[in-house]
């Protein structure tokens, strides 16, 4: 067995443990447990423990979403819906995993973490870019994942409290934000108006401080859709 085979085999048994023991030790150890493997097994799949574990679940994700996305006409579709379907294919392969989702929102909302939540971010809209057939090298090759990253991180809020059937309010919201976004990018190609793209990038601290509100309850039960439309 190889060392991702491995890593999805335990993580993927660990996700239902999540629910009730957070990213936690204990979690991945009964994760193992059921996966049909030692417990030594834990040490090798993941030697940076749980942060490790949050780290593959994110690679995870991304690696199931590009499978969808390649069984998918995406080159009769227009970019933008190219971009769009990657998104909601994103939040289709995370459905079952809702609050392993939200858990590590919370896990990555610590100030140690931060770095590591954009860090993962980025490679998430750039699996999206890649998907969409995007060759770009130049500064517009980091103005597209910058303002993605917008979208995504917005739109996951949205999403975990979304109720819909289907979930056709996040689509509609997943489609308001891209036309929002490409409109500004539109806009950069003008000097003069690159100030408009940054208020759309995601800022550090104000990731974090809505991480951190969301996942601790602080907000009353319709602050998702502000939290959403501010980051």
């Amino acid at each position: 067995m190889s060392i991702d085979t491995l890593r999805d085999d335990i993580l993927v048994a660990s996700l239902p443990n999540v629910v009730f023991d957070g990213w936690s030790l204990q979690a991945l150890r009964d994760g193992t447990q059921i996966a049909g493997h030692e417990p030594s097994a834990l040490l090798r799949a993941f030697p940076g423990g749980v942060t490790d574990a949050v780290e593959h679940f994110a690679d995870w994700t991304d690696r199931q979403m590009l499978d969808r996305l390649e069984a998918l006409p995406l080159a009769e579709m227009k970019v933008r819906e190219r971009i769009s379907l990657a998104v909601r294919t994103y939040f289709e392969v995370l459905e079952p995993y809702r609050e392993a989702k939200r858990r590590q929102i919370s896990y990555l909302a610590m100030p140690q973490n931060v770095a590591l939540g954009l860090r993962l971010l980025y490679r998430t809209v750039d699996a999206m870019w890649f998907a969409a057939g995007d060759t770009s090298t130049d500064y517009n090759h980091y103005t597209k994942r910058a303002l993605l990253s917008a979208v995504v991180s917005s739109s996951t809020f949205y999403w975990l409290d979304d109720q819909s059937e289907g979930h056709v309010e996040t689509r509609a919201f997943i489609d308001r934000r891209l036309a929002d976004v490409m409109a500004v990018g539109k806009a950069t190609s003008s000097v003069g108006k690159l100030g408009s793209m940054l208020n759309f990038l995601p800022n550090p601290l104000r990731f974090a401080r809505q991480m951190r509100q969301r996942t601790t309850g602080a907000q009353a039960s319709n602050a998702t859709v502000h939290m959403a439309e501010n980051i």
